[in-house]
């Protein structure tokens, strides 16, 4: 079976906006700068858009040197510099993990425009996944997400609805899979890619949430709660897409055609 990428996307800062590109380069933690920065409370918990919504609204680019975050919640966008330094200890979901601290003034950019103390941290170190063998930056717990346009085709139809696919925030938009066809995909390979499959991606409020307004509505995860919930690892999780790892690495790009089996 033949998928072609219909679009990518990299998340330069965890739970803000995507950066949508023609051309990503696969490595193993994922698609290059995804998941790279995180804003941590003071304690060193990460910040989600499960209890700031608001984080939707920063739209980060990161060219490997700086980082540029525009938004409409600031008079003028954050320019800054990326920093080494000694790392320092954090969390995803109480998960330990590292990250270099990149200052006051991102520091007091991001508490001024979200309006709660908070600092930005780059990732540093590494983190296993739980399944698969894999290694990953801030991402929740896989490097790679992956959904299909017709099985968000299928929801929206299910719900008289017009839901864009940057409510689910996937690294990788597949077409020619079908409705769904992604659930039964173990292995994606390219001319220069190859990424497994290994578990169902679970689905948060984050979903309810306007990418564009950051407004939040008890839609789409209770539609999806209706026919797309089942029992993973014994525990009972709304799935709607894959998460996976990279086996082989190089260069993805929008209109690759991808083996699927």
């Amino acid at each position: 079976m033949i998928a072609v990428v219909a679009a990518l996307n990299v998340f330069p800062i965890k739970s803000a906006g995507a950066v949508p590109v023609a051309e990503a380069e696969l490595s193993p933690d994922g698609l290059r700068h995804d998941r790279e920065f995180m804003l941590v409370r003071p304690d060193g918990r990460h910040l989600s858009q499960r209890e700031v919504p608001e984080l939707a609204l920063l739209h980060p680019g990161f060219d490997g040197e700086k980082l540029v975050v525009h938004t409409a919640l600031a008079a003028a966008p954050l320019i800054c510099a990326a920093v080494d330094g000694p790392a320092r200890d954090v969390t995803v979901h109480r998960r330990p993990c590292q990250g270099v601290d990149q200052g006051d003034e991102a520091a007091g950019w991001f508490s001024e425009t979200l309006g709660l103390p908070c600092r930005l941290v780059r990732f540093t170190g590494t983190r296993p996944t739980a399944l698969g063998g894999g290694t990953l930056t801030y991402a929740d717990g896989y490097p790679v997400s992956v959904l299909s346009d017709e099985s968000l085709d299928d929801l929206n139809r299910r719900m008289g609805a017009r839901l864009p696919m940057a409510r689910f925030r996937p690294n990788i938009v597949l077409r020619g899979l079908g409705p769904y066809g992604e659930d039964s995909v173990t292995r994606l390979r390219g001319d220069q890619v190859d990424i497994e499959l290994v578990r169902p991606c679970g689905r948060c409020v984050i979903v309810n949430t306007d990418q564009d307004t950051a407004r939040r509505s008890p839609e789409p995860l209770r539609a999806l709660a209706r026919y797309r919930a089942e029992r993973f690892d014994g525990t009972r999780e709304i799935m709607f897409g894959r998460l996976g790892v990279p086996r082989a690495l190089g260069a993805l790009r929008v209109g690759d055609e991808l083996t699927a089996s």
